[in-house]
């Protein structure tokens, strides 16, 4: 029995090493006398393959005359302009094969090379300054090898550079290449018409939304009068793109006969709004938190403007909230947002109760495409209820009224390659917030956090990925019981330190009710791995702390560990993760499960 199975391991192995050669197909022909391997490849590429021989020496001729032909190409492009290839076919009887062979003999010759690249301007030329940069974007080296792909590279350099500096019509005519076979040496010619110098006017919309067209040309990040640059046009486009409510948007520069009398030429722009409505639903569910249902229905557009108007609302055991908020792009200012929003709000968890209503706005900066600053302001007036410590005895304190007056600085830079999956890059945010407490409790205080996290796949698909996940907090100022239950930092839940109920990490009342804390630390990694092109799973450990002081200390720290699976939607996936706690408590459940959408961070 076991030889039998070394012996099906062997035929194993030996099929998988036969399998590529078994499944290969035969070159259309044959290549002789090529001993640049590079340039062989590319022959070999260009005159492809087959898996069937030919029937008839007809046949076997015609396919050495087609494999000529493309070999001619690519000597051609790769610089060998003397060279010799003969097609011939191989018969039978010559060297034992079943049917003949087509065969391409190759003396490649000695490879030309660039001498005296120029440029002729056709009709008028552009401005001296405009002119020596095209010719310097030529940027071939006298005497690297005449490669067809770099002479096309330079033509599109050249075009390219006049058009950033204001020549938008800018086009190449057909070049001259002159090949001297005495020299070994290709000398070519770029015809360039830059056509006119083109100044942008304003901004023309074409549009069946509501779209105001004075907003739009607010945008433009030109005068009237600025001569053309295709970064601006293409920047114009990513602004109103930016804003998520238009289904397609088109910039294009109107052509020459809508030249105004000034001689500027207007930009068109043309909108297709999105469907005005949208309802999203989502849920999620965890063992210590329980189902969670999140609706959104979002208006687009209302004002004009490119705004988003949205009434969001969760229906959860541990949160019954209802929000609504106005986001304005662009307000005042390219990549700015103006948000203001409102919400009615009860929270039940176990370290306290909450209801209350509050009030926002912020203002956020974008820089680059994942970069933002924010600033902003928000109110808060709410009836909190929270237990205390009497006498070793947890018992309900007072209901607590209270004004809460929050400033807030934030930032956020995300260099990711998506925001659901990620397999590569990092992201970085922070955020500080002085706060000012007034009614029942006067109170102020800052309240700071930031967190990192980075992603770094292995292998060449990305199949598997290490993730990690490091989070930050402290309130200074503060203290506990000053600092309100529902302000104080808290760990332990799905989006936290998995394995441990939610807020359970930390110190607690003599009945296992969280306290919260002044400080915060959480840490977490993970190995992910598609296994199949909808499936994957993962393995994690999550660290996290909540320290009476400034920063935690060494007795307040609790490690949980667990797996999951993913399932790919195709936008995303949906996860589903069970883990233990592996410094178990009192009251500590022996494992928790998290539904949700997307990764855990």
């Amino acid at each position: 029995m076991a030889r039998l199975r070394h012996a099906l391991a062997a035929s194993a192995a030996l099929l998988v090493q036969l399998a590529p050669q078994l499944a290969m197909a035969d070159p259309k022909a044959q290549i002789e006398g090529v001993t640049d391997e590079d340039l062989r490849e590319r022959i070999v590429r260009a005159i492809g393959e087959t898996d069937k021989a030919p029937t008839s020496r007809f046949e076997a001729r015609r396919r050495a005359r087609e494999a000529g032909e493309d070999a001619i190409a690519v000597l051609r492009s790769e610089g060998y302009y003397g060279y010799v290839v003969e097609a011939d076919v191989v018969d039978p009887d010559d060297d034992g094969q079943a049917a003949p062979r087509p065969i391409v003999r190759i003396d490649p010759g000695e490879r030309f090379v660039l001498a005296d690249p120029e440029v002729a301007w056709v009709g008028n030329p552009p401005e001296p300054e405009v002119a020596a940069a095209g010719v310097a974007a030529i940027d071939l080296e006298l005497g690297q090898a005449g490669r067809a792909a770099d002479v096309l590279a330079a033509e599109g350099r050249i075009v390219a550079t006049v058009q950033e500096r204001g020549y938008a019509d800018a086009v190449a005519d057909p070049r001259k290449v002159i090949v001297d076979h005495a020299t070994h040496t290709v000398e070519p010619t770029f015809n360039i018409d830059a056509g006119d110098l083109v100044r942008l006017d304003g901004v023309e919309v074409n549009t069946e939304g509501r779209t105001n067209p004075a907003w739009v040309a607010r945008l433009a990040p030109w005068e009237p009068g600025e001569r053309y640059t295709p970064n601006d046009v293409a920047e114009l486009e990513r602004r109103l793109l930016d804003t998520g409510v238009y289904d397609s948007v088109t910039v294009a520069l109107q052509p020459k006969d809508k030249l105004t009398a000034e001689g500027f030429r207007p930009v068109l722009v043309s909108l297709a709004d999105r469907p005005p409505r949208s309802i999203e639903l989502g849920v999620g569910f965890s063992t210590s938190e329980g189902v969670g249902i999140d609706g959104r229905w979002t208006r687009y557009n209302r004002l004009g403007r490119a705004d988003t108007l949205q009434v969001i609302g969760r229906l959860a055991q541990i949160e019954q909230r209802l929000e609504g908020r106005l986001s304005l792009p662009h307000w005042r200012r390219p990549q700015r947002t103006l948000t203001l929003a409102s919400a009615v709000f009860n929270e039940e968890t176990d370290a306290y109760d909450q209801t209350g209503l509050s009030a926002s706005i912020d203002l956020t900066r974008r820089y680059g495409k994942t970069s933002y600053v924010t600033y902003g302001a928000a109110l808060d007036l709410a009836r909190t209820a929270e237990k205390i410590e009497v006498n070793d005895v947890t018992v309900r304190g007072e209901d607590r009224n209270t004004a809460t007056a929050t400033l807030l600085g934030a930032f956020a830079l995300d260099r990711s390659d998506d925001p659901l999956d990620p397999k590569r890059g990092w992201r970085v945010q922070g955020r500080a917030e002085p706060t000012l407490i007034a009614g029942d409790v006067s109170l102020g205080y800052v309240r700071a956090q930031a967190q990192g996290t980075l992603y770094w796949p292995f292998g060449e698909e990305a199949r598997t990925v290490a993730a990690g996940r490091l989070r930050l907090g402290s309130i200074f100022g503060g203290d506990i019981p000053g600092v309100p239950a529902a302000r104080r930092f808290y760990a332990g839940g799905g989006g936290s330190v998995r394995g441990y109920s939610y807020q359970a990490i930390g110190p607690r009342l003599p009945d296992n009710t969280p306290q919260g804390g002044l400080s915060l630390f959480e840490a977490s990694a993970e190995v992910r791995h598609q296994f199949t092109k909808r499936w994957g799973g993962v393995a994690f450990i999550d660290a996290g702390a909540v320290g009476s002081d400034t920063f935690p200390g060494g007795d307040d720290y609790s490690v949980g560990a667990g797996v999951g699976v993913r399932y790919d939607l195709g936008f995303g996936p949906i996860r589903a993760d069970i883990a233990v706690p592996l410094d178990k408590r009192e009251g500590d459940p022996n494992f928790q499960i998290y539904l949700s959408i997307g990764q855990a961070f």
